[in-house]
């Protein structure tokens, strides 16, 4: 899953980014409104967190720009006011959920979560079944026949992508959009890596190159 955030907080837009990297998404952060606009109308984000008092474009003007546009990306708004009718500005504007600073992190990744599992990209189920391999991307467990299989934030991150997909492929390119960052400028072979340590983790045969393609989580056993 693919995170925006625009703060323009610094430390706080940071620690947000750090977090969520931590907890398995891709996150960017920018710290203007007309950059998040812009960022947000490209269409490659499964959230946008969206604070309210930015420079360029309040968070109020983003939201109802994207709104208007037709991106219904869930968005969590964040702000240092706090009252009912702010919220309703908020809420009328189109965003989906409201927090006030300051507010406990833990909050923020279960509205994260919540909003994902019910946004956009929310129509595939939480548990994907594929022979004897189960995949819980709600709650991030990996069970392979009855015993349960520990993966990385990233190495789940990458299986996601394919289990989505799974009978698909899906590109190199595709995983480094979706499980790195907007800024990632290192090797690409980086997914290769991954795909290897899935394999050893889960059963070689279980993910297929496709040579000049990507590649295919297979569906059978």
């Amino acid at each position: 899953m693919r995170i925006l955030i625009v703060e323009d907080e610094k430390r706080l837009a940071v620690s947000l980014a750090k977090g969520l990297t931590a907890e398995g998404y891709a996150v960017d952060v920018v710290h203007d409104g007309l950059e998040g606009l812009h960022r947000a109308g490209e269409g490659v984000y499964d959230l946008v967190v969206l604070d309210i008092m930015l420079p360029g474009l309040n968070g109020y003007r983003v939201c109802a720009a994207l709104r208007a546009a037709g991106h219904d990306v869930p968005i969590l708004m964040l702000t240092a006011k706090d009252g009912e009718y702010d919220e309703a500005e908020g809420l009328d504007t189109g965003a989906d959920d409201y927090l006030t600073k300051p507010f406990s992190y833990v909050v923020l990744v279960a509205r994260v979560k919540a909003l994902l599992r019910r946004g956009p990209g929310a129509g595939s189920p939480p548990v994907h079944v594929h022979g004897d391999l189960k995949v819980d991307t709600a709650a991030r467990r990996v069970f392979l026949g009855e015993d349960e299989v520990t993966l990385t934030a990233k190495e789940f991150a990458v299986l996601e992508q394919l289990v989505q997909r799974a009978g698909q492929v899906v590109s190199k390119a595709e995983i480094l959009e979706h499980v790195w960052d907007f800024a990632y400028d290192g090797d690409p072979n980086i997914v290769e890596v991954y795909v290897s340590a899935l394999r050893r983790k889960l059963r070689a045969e279980l993910i297929r190159t496709v040579r000049g393609a990507g590649y295919r989580l297979e569906t059978g056993r």
